[in-house]
């Protein structure tokens, strides 16, 4: 067990075992096989320290490893770290590293691969989006092969959570500091999985690390992970048994494959949201006035029904839902027509409005979204046209450039990764370019704070400014849906969804022989 003291505890980090997590824990795994698993979209970015979308973060959670790894109870776990503590202050952190580990071109992993791995990240050059999300790191040394001291600008309580960052895989030092773009199309990690071959748009196939650091795992020999753009396809290539997991499956499809023979259905909780972002420093949406009266035309409890098809709960203009430590529920907003046109008309819009609103493809809810959001606006005035594109265009041309569009999101192991990934003027990805400097300071003070009623209190008043001021729209939240082949054992819907843990799932003797 690991030695930590109560305050790291109140911090959030606790739970945390110095043996492997057993929230997959089977009588006895059989081991062997191919697990085939599917993707709704591209696999487009396979760097680790790049990637954007689950299929992506799918992939090199199997050929990489974390410093520490989130359970499906959102706590963590040791990955490459066996253990950590930190000072009074919570401004230094020391990891303590496991020893005999090896990355997959046979290289030694040690403490200079971290420090290496991190500078990476933090270097704008490379522009990762786990720069502002791994905590506010000012250093990092390497005390000795074993140990990694980490020295940070400010009091930082969510450390250990921050190192399973999806962006935080550990990779070679010599390829961070030598040829890092040459990961676009390589993977050397220290993970349970080796690539074997990358074909973004179809098919990503890895194969069982004879080394991996822990000797129980992976049970498979392989995994397949399959591109199915069509998700009734997806469907029948799970009822026909030809793949046995779809890692994200929409409300419709899940009601389609539910209470077949042979299939189990996954559903968890979660704080995942699709959201309205405006630019805030773009005409009109630069009016507080105007984003306040686009969201009282939202009935809530209905978006739920049509968006979530009554897989999630309602939402309140923030990221935060119960699904989070230390939320606190602010007052909701609720529908107001009336209210709705007499803000148009004091921000200079007496007759109303027209708007593009652009929604990506994948997933489909996106485009639902903003149908609902086109026909609730009608009646306070505001014409919304909506406009949907591919969503390779759509990642090219509009997300974090555009100034009405629709976003989708995973759960944050914490409200500080939620915040710091989307909300604060120096988050990774500052779509709405709000740049609220309250709230900036809400936020920077939460996550120096050891306390969790202060916690509390500072995120609560965190989110009663976003919900005032309305930097997007956060209509409702989804639960995680997944589906599997009952022959599958040792895999859950994670809340967190771009965590899939698939170096613990097996395959029962009913699952299909593959060579």
């Amino acid at each position: 067990m690991l030695e930590m003291k109560r305050r790291f505890f109140l911090a959030g980090t606790a739970a945390i075992l110095a043996a492997p997590s057993m929230s997959f824990a089977q009588a006895t795994p059989v081991k062997g096989g191919t697990l085939k698993i599917s993707v709704d979209q591209a696999a487009s970015v396979i760097h680790p320290l790049l990637t954007r979308v689950n299929p992506e973060y799918l992939v090199t959670e199997l050929l990489y490893s974390n410093l520490t790894r989130l359970k499906v109870d959102m706590s963590i776990e040791p990955d490459l770290a066996e253990s950590w503590s930190a000072n009074d202050a919570l401004t230094e952190w020391t990891f303590k590293l496991r020893t005999g580990v090896t990355f997959h071109d046979g290289s030694a992993f040690t403490a200079k691969d971290v420090v290496a791995t991190f500078k990476a990240i933090l270097d704008p050059a490379t522009a990762s989006p786990g720069r502002n999300n791994v905590g506010p790191i000012a250093d990092i040394v390497a005390v000795d092969d074993a140990t990694v001291l980490f020295k940070l600008s400010g009091a930082y309580a969510d450390l250990p959570v921050s190192m399973a960052y999806t962006n935080a895989r550990i990779i070679p030092a010599a390829i961070a500091t030598g040829d890092l773009k040459s990961l676009s199309t390589k993977a050397v990690g220290t993970g349970p999985f080796k690539l074997v071959s990358y074909e973004p748009d179809r098919l990503i196939v890895v194969e069982r690390n004879e080394k991996y650091y822990d000797p129980a795992r992976p049970n498979l020999d392989r995994v397949e992970v399959h591109v199915f753009p069509d998700t009734s396809a997806e469907s029948s290539a799970l009822l026909s048994g030809d793949i046995d997991i779809i890692s994200t499956i929409q409300p419709p499809e899940f009601l389609r494959v539910d209470g077949n023979d042979g299939i189990t259905t996954l559903r968890t909780p979660s704080g995942q949201f699709c959201n309205i972002n405006f630019g805030c420093d773009t005409a009109p949406f630069n009016d507080a006035r105007v984003r306040r009266a686009i969201a009282l035309t939202v009935d809530r409890e209905a978006m739920v029904g049509f968006v979530t098809e009554g897989f999630g709960t309602t939402g309140n203009d923030t990221p935060l839902n119960p699904s989070y430590r230390f939320f606190k529920q602010v007052k909701q907003r609720e529908q107001n027509i009336e209210e709705a046109k007499k803000l148009l008309a004091e921000a200079g819009h007496p007759d109303g409005l027209e708007v593009t609103l652009i929604a990506s493809d994948r997933p489909a809810v996106r485009t639902q979204l903003a149908v609902a959001m086109r026909e609730m606006a009608k009646e306070a005035g505001i014409t919304i046209n909506v406009q949907t594109m591919p969503h390779a265009t759509y990642l090219e041309q509009v997300w974090k450039k555009g100034s009405f569009y629709v976003g989708f999101y995973n759960m944050q192991p914490t409200p500080d990764g939620i915040f710091k990934l989307l909300y604060t003027s120096d988050a990774s990805w500052n779509e709405t370019r709000w740049n609220n400097k309250a709230f900036d300071a809400l936020i920077n003070e939460a996550r120096g704070t050891a306390d969790e009623a202060k916690r509390t209190e500072l995120y609560t008043k965190a989110q009663e400014i976003m919900n005032e001021d309305v930097p997007s729209i956060i209509p409702s939240f989804f639960d995680v849906l997944a589906a599997k082949r009952s022959w599958v054992e040792g895999f859950e819907a994670h809340p967190r969804a771009s965590v899939f843990r698939l170096d613990y799932a097996s395959l029962t003797d009913k699952a299909p022989k593959r060579g």
